[in-house]
């Protein structure tokens, strides 16, 4: 309770701050550009795993998004993935109310505020393939209410994002009724010398058990010089499940190039996660482990044809981990990825 309330008085202050401060804004400029904006990511691969001596071709991700704006405070944008690993997805639909450029309130399918990497779109991502806490720990996007705030501009390096959902996903909304709520607030802190702080919470019941999950990490750049660093904690109510954890940490060193290439990058990365569960239950009424506990050291180079992360060609080596007894999904297994990304 204490969770769900604490979030609850976190989004209700942004939702005041809001609507006291829309009458306050003044926008200087009196044109405003309605044409609706198309992106896009496509994102190809190849994929060889030596144990069991196999390989794929695969398109990744498809995605096409539009979005726009209706007056200087609304906005919206939609987001398809025609083909997530061969599936269709709508990804993202929500519409959005900024009374101040400091503030925000979204409506609808979006990600919730939770997590550093689990937030990066295809194209942002450093690897060909998400890290553990982005994939199968923290992923999560859901129907609801999110606020947002800024504290830039009254001289504080923070902003404070926190949501209200569902639980039930865009696909799952006809007859879906609840008292049950998802809830998650996330703050970032923006110091000196660009260094991030991230500090998150979330709180889901994607069946009869209630789960808390806990987060913190940090990214800093030095130069070309890139470090990253992520751990998540999740609790099984009434110890349904044994406690999670997950870490993520990553290297990048960036060389620019004058030619073909924009640069080179070279990069490194070590992730972790014990036996996990979605927190639904078997036929038995009993949690069960859909992700086996695991280790993976990733080495790679991403070559940069044009500005970075619009068209990309990355090259990968997972190696993957598991104790003896493990069950280990078909491709989450020691592989080499060879992938071209190009956004649009």
């Amino acid at each position: 309770m204490k969770h769900k309330f604490l979030i609850s008085i976190c989004l209700a202050l942004m939702v005041a701050n809001n609507v006291c401060h829309a009458s306050q804004q003044t926008d200087k400029t009196n044109v405003i550009d309605y044409t609706p904006k198309i992106h896009g990511t496509v994102r190809t691969k190849f994929e060889y795993q030596p144990e069991i001596e196999k390989e794929r071709f695969e398109v990744r991700n498809a995605r096409v998004s539009i979005d726009g704006a209706i007056s200087r405070q609304i906005s919206y944008k939609a987001e398809i993935d025609l083909s997530d690993e061969g599936q269709i997805k709508m990804l993202d639909a929500f519409a959005r109310f900024k009374p101040t450029t400091a503030s925000a309130l979204t409506l609808g399918q979006m990600r919730v505020p939770f997590t550093i990497d689990a937030h990066r779109s295809p194209h942002q991502q450093c690897f060909a393939n998400r890290s553990f806490i982005a994939k199968q720990v923290g992923n999560v996007r859901d129907v609801g209410l999110a606020g947002r705030y800024d504290f830039n501009s009254l001289l504080l390096p923070l902003t404070i994002e926190a949501g209200i959902f569902n639980g039930s996903g865009l696909t799952n909304q006809k007859d879906y009724w609840t008292n049950n709520l998802n809830y998650s607030a996330k703050l970032q802190l923006h110091l000196p010398a660009k260094v991030n702080v991230v500090l998150s919470t979330q709180t889901i019941k994607p069946q009869d058990v209630r789960i808390y999950m806990w987060n913190a990490g940090a990214n800093v750049e030095i130069g070309n010089l890139k470090f990253e660093g992520e751990y998540l904690f999740k609790h099984y109510k009434n110890d349904a499940f044994k406690n999670v954890n997950a870490l993520n940490t990553m290297v990048c060193y960036d060389i620019m190039l004058p030619k073909i290439f924009h640069k080179i990058s070279i990069l490194g990365r070590y992730d972790m996660m014990t036996d996990h569960s979605n927190g639904k239950c078997n036929n038995e009424g009993k949690l069960i482990i859909d992700d086996a506990a695991r280790k993976r050291v990733t080495g790679g180079v991403t070559l940069s044809f044009a500005k970075p992360f619009c068209a990309d060609l990355r090259l990968n080596y997972e190696n993957y981990f598991y104790k003896k007894e493990a069950v280990k999904k078909i491709s989450e297994q020691s592989k080499i990825v060879v992938e071209l990304m190009v956004r649009f």
